[in-house]
């Protein structure tokens, strides 16, 4: 008698549309997002702004987006996905339509506020929804996947967006981001749900008692939930630094590229982006015992590649600035190893809190370094807005600060999270013991 072999899970037709839906919705905050990292240098006419007046449009959407991810995560564990993208789409788009006419810094900030208020629940509701509508197995790559699709959003940026703000100006440009945010706000209402209950026979049980739901301490108590936060934060800072604000800026005043070069750069760390998110994935949910490797490997070769960059005196050759791109391009896929930590660790009527704590992490580290550079970008070249390569030099070396403020933290973190994990009976092999056994871990 042949044996029965059980078949895998296979998610519906219809989560594959929620998910698509899902993936538009963020693809368009990403645009969103990073409209400004395009409009660097005429933000800086427009509001005859200094380095630190531009990173402070940068830095306060990006301090409202983080600090709103623990409040995002409770809503979202309240009230579900389908709400959340839908306001969060509206609140961005109004952000959009107040930056289009703003003609001072006081209103860009207000509008730039708006934005990150806006874009807060969007990611996180987005890969709550992967996670319910699809396998535990296939939940990691699905989530990764979202934020590839989502980041086609930045590319979206660097080619398009730049083109309309090059050919109908600011006003027309920013006008047309707050419609998209219309358009996704529509499509949450219409067409976004969570499964319910017994749709999918895979689906993971949420049990509902009398009982409280647990603290946000609690939530935020496991070790493996800051190693989660550490893991953002590294993954995430330096290609975010590069792509929201600074990139454009010292590509064209410090290493002497044209607008289309710049452009052309930011499209390569996207598409790099959306290439390393399925290589990630699958390894996140093959080697689930080693994904703290992936991040402390992506540190170790992302620094090398700043370094390259920035020791040398003289403008860099295109092919190494694109070498350096592409390093910094993994960087998003290896920030969502973060969201499998949490989904991980999290206690599970508060994974959206879990999530969204993780989520703070690679935006705290991002508005650290944009400030940082801000600062020391004013400090060594001040009264001007034209800087020059020595500056950017000084300027971006200072994001060594984030760097190692991350490393210590994934490594204190895996060490608590380790510890934690053989007091439930579950220890992690030495690498070579694990090479030596032929283990998937």
């Amino acid at each position: 008698m042949a044996a029965t072999v059980a078949a895998r899970p296979r998610p519906p037709a219809l989560a594959w549309v929620i998910f698509a839906c899902a993936a538009f919705i963020y693809f368009v905050a990403v645009v969103q997002r990073t409209a400004l990292g395009v409009a660097g240098v005429e933000a800086l006419d427009r509001f005859g702004v200094e380095a630190l007046g531009l990173a402070a449009l940068s830095v306060v959407q990006i301090s409202v987006y983080a600090s709103l991810q623990i409040p995002a995560g409770v809503l979202l564990d309240r009230i579900g996905p389908k709400t959340m993208l839908a306001v969060g789409s509206l609140v961005m788009g109004a952000g959009q339509l107040m930056l289009a006419f703003a003609d001072t810094l006081s209103l860009a900030l207000v509008a730039r506020i708006l934005i990150g208020a806006g874009d807060a629940p969007i990611f996180i509701a987005a890969t709550r929804l992967a996670s319910e509508w699809f396998p535990p197995r296939q939940a990691p790559v699905m989530v990764q996947t979202t934020g590839v699709l989502g980041q086609v959003g930045q590319l979206a940026t660097a080619v398009p967006v730049a083109w309309l703000l090059h050919e109908a100006g600011w006003s027309t440009t920013f006008t047309v981001l707050a419609t998209l945010g219309i358009v996704a706000a529509g499509l949450a209402i219409f067409r976004v749900r969570m499964p319910h209950a017994g749709e999918l026979d895979y689906a993971v049980a949420h049990p509902h008692s009398n009982a409280p739901a647990p603290s946000i301490r609690e939530a935020l108590r496991p070790p493996g939930v800051r190693l989660a936060f550490w893991t953002h934060w590294t993954g995430l800072f330096s290609a975010n630094t590069v792509a929201l604000l600074w990139g454009v800026p010292f590509l064209i005043q410090g290493q002497g590229l044209s607008a289309a070069q710049a452009s052309g750069l930011l499209s390569a760390l996207v598409l790099t982006n959306m290439a390393a998110g399925p290589i990630v994935g699958t390894l996140t949910s093959r080697h689930p015992l080693r994904r703290s490797w992936l991040v402390l490997a992506f540190a170790a070769v992302a620094i090398a590649a700043w370094a390259s960059i920035l020791i040398p005196a003289t403008p860099r050759p295109y092919w190494q600035l694109l070498i350096w791109i592409v390093v910094l391009g993994f960087g998003g896929p290896v920030a969502l190893v973060g969201m499998d930590f949490a989904r991980t660790f999290g206690i599970p009527r508060r994974l959206g809190t879990a999530t969204g704590f993780a989520n703070i992490g690679g935006f705290a580290g991002t508005v650290l370094a944009v400030a940082l550079v801000g600062a020391v970008l004013q400090a060594v070249a001040p009264g001007t807005s034209d800087y020059t390569l020595a500056d950017y030099r000084i300027a971006l070396a200072a994001i060594a600060i984030p760097w190692i403020m991350g490393i210590v933290g994934v490594l204190w973190e895996r060490r608590r999270t380790r510890r934690f994990m053989a007091d439930s009976g579950i220890i992690v092999p030495p690498i070579r013991e694990a090479i030596a056994r032929g283990r998937r871990i």
